[in-house]
């Protein structure tokens, strides 16, 4: 079975929201915070689990730019540097699904660590 295509990618720089339209007939609405915080890259996940780095401070971040990796997906580029990770469209399906559940574990994580979204 394929993996559902993009057929939209709407970046809503107002409302900080990444919107993806997918082939299946899904939208997601992706806030910039949750892309950066869940970012692909390797300085944010390692290079496994238990080299993953806590993001805290990104309440505002904002996408500046979204550039498309051939077929594959985009390069994401953050107005606070971050630059790195491919969301191919897999991993961009999959935050949207997940999304609430993803969500809720990184607050978790936040407040268990004692940090905050607020920059």
């Amino acid at each position: 079975m394929n993996s559902p295509q993009p057929t939209d990618i709407t970046l809503h720089r107002a409302s900080r929201m990444l919107e993806v339209a997918f082939d299946s007939g899904e939208v997601f609405r992706l806030p910039c915070e949750y892309l950066r915080v869940h970012s692909p890259s390797a300085e944010v996940q390692g290079h496994g689990p238990s080299q993953r780095v806590l993001q805290y401070g990104k309440q505002n971040v904002n996408i500046a730019a979204i550039s498309p990796v051939g077929q594959y997906g985009v390069l994401l580029r953050f107005d606070d540097g971050h630059d790195t990770g491919i969301y191919s469209w897999s991993v961009l399906h999959e935050l949207g699904t997940h999304q609430a559940r993803k969500w809720q574990a990184y607050l978790d994580e936040l407040a268990a660590a004692g940090k905050s979204r607020l920059p």
